[in-house]
């Protein structure tokens, strides 16, 4: 990344502003802005997150706030009530109270004497999710919203369900939740109230994973904040970014289809980052990006922002599999809209062991021919990486050769000529299963000549949901259905030489939960089928072969590396017990904040366990460590959530700890069981 100091504005920083909501509540703000705006207002772009502006979030900040301030625009990072140095406490994801917050911060914004009435909303993961569900409330100054790895749908497409499988990234983000609602503001910000407002934190806070284990079904819980229940209460115009790695592939291309407002999308190789610091590479001019955007929608600049394809997307070439990638080759492919005219779906029957032509499938007869069966141990998932790749530690599903040893596989001919898709493969199956509860994995690979298999993407399906996650059924041990599998979004390019794979298996343990009891799954041929997303290599790719700029950015902010970081990322079997294991570990070390004189520590662990084929022998738990400290102040949360199941309920076990220096100040333990709903 390039630093740059010389920007066309000269800028000013209020690092603790308050701002007062209705009930009495005050949240806390970082201000960036133009010196000028004093005389001349601006607008104002929100940044609108729980993850601590003062110091966890600090570096990163440093770097995007002030070069987009030094642009021309008073940028506003807020914490959200009950995190950071707001008041309150924070009770869950996406609440009404936190949406009205938002929408009450955008109309303090609009009425400073240094805005010019007009706002927008920016950022990653928690900040997007605000961003996009404040948009569908239509504050009035809200005119532009950029957003970055983000989802629509709360239930269907986010880290706590997939295809109704309960995924271990719902138990892994409530742990950070847990850790981060938990910790205290800083007394040198709020002054001497600062343990009265950590211990109301402290006393009022559950483990979230509670709460979604209580909502095993897609009901009003989750419909709440999904913009997929109505698009067309989205009446700004939206930048949406992602990237393959992440797991929040899918959103882009489904505003892009399904909204009525000025839009762009951009998803690139990148995993939960930032296009501007995006990982793995290439990283892109994003901040330059967001200039063009803010310069056009909140000051009305005809700049052509517009112009050009709807959507821009990285074309991935075909690499060897591997956890972590520096960078992934490629190269910019346009579409001028989506759905897109160049795409055209090409649909493969799965006979013995191979993906037939597309011209087979026409032929093929309706109700299929011999079923093929397998009965996946629980092993089949321990190279399958997270959920949302962070490209730290190395994350990324590895070789699925050994996978693909307990799924069932269907190879294509090597090919003869380039394949390219560019969207969401998806596989329907006419199958049956021994178990009323059964879920199904599938995998597409890329397969070189080597043998080597590098996973290009999934879907997960809970069958008892193949028909509705509203109104799931269980299945008829034997009975005979049709489920179609959703595989995530993906651009992916398969040389001549090279095999696409289709693999699939009975469980993805620890990415997904598994059903209560192993079950056999049977696949009749021909009349099921993988449906490719082609786009054919003789289309233009519409864009310039480098559409973006190099990545910029504001030298960060000081900080010392006290204690070394440590990455780890184990998987351990044991051939006497037949205990297996995955061993997580992303600790930050400890860093010094320069500017504030604060040391902050961040450690996680998550582990997750099972006995040979036992499906109720598997458990998940997650322990975070976070400790502050300034002179004589030191503070430390320590939280500890473990899940486990046996065929009818959900247990979770969970401790919060909370010291000052080395006494313990808090304690609280909770105990709780959940009953499995067809899952």
């Amino acid at each position: 990344m390039r630093y740059v100091t010389n920007l066309p504005y000269e800028t000013k920083e209020e690092e603790h502003v308050t701002i007062p909501m209705s009930d009495g509540v005050r949240l806390s703000a970082h201000i960036w802005r133009p010196t000028s705006s004093d005389q001349e207002p601006v607008p104002a772009v929100l940044e609108y997150i729980p993850y601590r502006k003062r110091d966890l979030t600090a570096v990163r900040d440093s770097i995007h706030h002030p070069y987009l301030a030094g642009h021309g625009y008073a940028c506003v990072r807020v914490d959200l009530r009950g995190t950071g140095d707001s008041e309150g406490v924070l009770r869950d994801e996406y609440l009404e109270r936190e949406q009205a917050d938002a929408e009450e911060v955008l109309a303090w914004l609009a009425e400073q004497p240094w805005c010019d009435g007009g706002t927008g909303m920016m950022g990653i993961s928690w900040g997007a999710f605000a961003a996009l569900q404040v948009a569908a409330r239509r504050p009035p100054s809200l005119k532009a919203i950029a957003i970055a790895s983000f989802t629509d749908d709360r239930h269907a497409d986010d880290m706590h369900y997939m295809g109704g499988a309960l995924l271990s990234d719902n138990l892994a983000e409530a742990g950070t939740m847990f850790a981060y609602g938990t910790c205290p503001p800083d007394p040198a910000v709020v002054g001497e109230r600062w343990r009265e407002m950590w211990h109301e934190r402290l006393e009022n806070t559950e483990p979230w994973v509670l709460e979604w284990l209580r909502h095993q079904r897609r009901d009003d819980y989750w419909r709440h904040a999904s913009v997929c229940e109505d698009y067309a209460s989205v009446r700004c115009p939206v930048l949406a970014s992602s990237g393959w790695a992440d797991g929040y592939s899918n959103a882009v291309t489904r505003l892009l289809g399904n909204l009525d407002v000025p839009r762009k999308g951009l998803i690139g190789p990148w995993s939960h980052k930032f296009p501007h610091l995006g990982e793995p590479g290439p990283a892109i001019g994003y901040l330059q990006e967001l200039v063009r955007w803010w310069d056009h929608w909140l000051k009305g600049v005809d700049n052509g922002v517009m112009d050009g394809p709807m959507l821009q997307a990285w074309m991935q070439d075909s690499v060897p599999p591997s956890t972590s990638y520096e960078e992934r080759p490629g190269r910019w492919v346009g579409e001028p809209h989506w759905p897109s005219p160049h795409i055209r779906p090409e649909t493969h029957p799965l006979t013995r062991h191979t993906i037939g032509s597309a011209q087979d499938a026409t032929a093929a007869p309706a109700e299929g021919g011999a079923a093929m069966t397998v009965r996946s141990p629980l092993s089949v998932g321990q190279f399958a990486g997270k959920w949302a790749s962070y490209n730290a530690p190395p994350d990324l599903p590895y070789d699925q050769r050994e996978e693909d040893g307990g799924s069932l596989v269907f190879d294509s001919e090597p090919l003869t000529d380039p394949v390219e898709i560019l969207g969401s493969p998806s596989v329907e199956l006419d199958l049956s299963v021994s178990e009323p509860v059964a879920l199904v994995a599938a995998r597409l690979s890329d397969v070189s000549p080597d043998g080597a298999a590098t996973r290009v993407s999934y879907g997960i399906l809970n069958l008892t949901r193949r028909d509705s996650t509203e109104s799931p059924e269980p299945l008829e041990p034997g009975r005979r259905y049709r489920a179609t599998i959703p595989l995530n979004g993906v651009a992916q390019a398969f040389p001549p030489g090279h095999r696409i794979r289709l693999s699939l298996s009975t469980s993805y343990w620890p990415l997904a939960w598994p059903a209560p009891k192993p079950a056999l799954l049977s696949v009749h041929e021909h009349s099921s089928t993988l449906t490719l997303p082609v786009r054919p290599v003789e289309e233009p790719d519409e864009v310039p072969s480098s559409p973006f700029g190099e990545p910029e950015g504001t030298p960060p902010l000081a900080m010392t590396q006290v204690t070394p970081p440590e990455e780890r990322w184990d998987v351990k079997r044991d051939l006497i017990d037949y205990r297996s294991e995955l061993d997580i570990v992303k600790d930050r070390g400890t860093v010094r904040f320069e500017d504030i004189g604060m040391e902050a520590g961040r450690r996680a662990r998550e582990r997750y366990t099972a006995v040979a084929d036992d499906f109720t022998s598997v458990g998940g738990e997650t322990t975070w460590t976070m400790r502050f400290r300034r002179d004589d102040w030191d503070v430390r949360v320590v939280t500890h959530t473990r899940l486990t199941c046996d065929e009818t309920d959900f247990f979770v076990d969970a401790t919060l700890d909370a010291y000052e220096a080395d006494r313990r100040v808090f304690s609280r333990t909770w105990n709780e069981k959940v009953p499995r709903d067809l899952l």
